[in-house]
């Protein structure tokens, strides 16, 4: 499901608008409703200052679940690459007629793993997913019944690489699925706004520059967590180089 998150250019300027307006809020508080008065301006600091460190905390931390899961996708692509590339291997321990069902199989079913990272097109995502599970069926059929007919270690040694193949799929969708959860995107978004009206609040006098350049760090901040975050709509994406290596070497003649 397309979610606002997957597009960061989104929601840098959304999120700009809003922390924006937040300090300006907090200035239209100081000017018109409340002033701040001197003997609490230190008491004021205080709170300010606490407030403005838990949200440098909790974008750091945000930030930090975000690399985990972007290593995540990095180090399941890499295994992924290298289950084909066993089991491409260790179906030359099958007969001849097998075997080469099972590396054209392969090739297949390799060449729809690197279209699954490079896509954004949500039709061509299910398209892919579609050939993909075709794939993995026909796959497993043709060695599930060499491995039934001929019950030996060899058959199970190739049965068992496919099973590999097979579960490190599972495994990168679930990392692609896990992401951060948009109640902590909220969370975050109201504790923006309430730092951005203590720093409109707690001002001297009125500066537009200065009202800004908080929600424009908070803003660029949110967009590098979103883009990290969002496997397909961000700019840094995990490339499938080990995919794309393999495919390379099982095409090269």
């Amino acid at each position: 499901m397309i979610s606002v998150v997957d597009y960061p250019l989104i929601v840098f300027v959304f999120s700009f608008i809003l922390f924006g307006l937040s300090a300006f809020a907090g200035d239209f508080c100081r000017r018109r409703v409340a002033a701040l008065k001197q003997e609490n301006r230190d008491d004021f600091s205080v709170i300010q200052g606490a407030s403005l460190t838990l949200l440098g905390l909790l974008i750091g931390f945000t930030f930090s679940m975000t690399i985990t899961r972007y290593d995540q996708r990095k180090n399941y692509e890499e295994a992924e690459a290298n289950a084909i590339g066993t089991e491409y291997v260790r179906a030359g321990l099958l007969p001849a007629t097998d075997a080469v069902k099972v590396r054209e199989l392969l090739k297949d079913y390799l060449d729809q793993r690197v279209l699954f990272y490079g896509t954004r097109d949500e039709s061509h995502l299910r398209q892919i997913d579609s050939t993909t599970a075709q794939l993995q069926a026909n796959l497993w059929s043709t060695i599930q019944a060499r491995a039934v007919a001929q019950p030996t270690p060899v058959n199970a040694l190739a049965a068992a690489g496919m099973n590999d193949v097979l579960n490190a799929q599972g495994y990168t969708q679930a990392a692609w699925w896990n992401r951060i959860p948009l109640e902590v995107w909220v969370l975050l978004g109201a504790i923006g706004m309430g730092c951005n009206v203590l720093i409109g609040y707690g001002a001297h006098r009125t500066s537009t520059i200065l009202f800004l350049i908080l929600p424009l760090a908070v803003s660029v901040s949110f967009f590098l967590i979103a883009d990290i975050d969002s496997p397909r709509g961000g700019v840094i994406r995990v490339r499938p180089q080990n995919l794309l290596s393999l495919s390379q070497s099982l095409h090269t003649p």
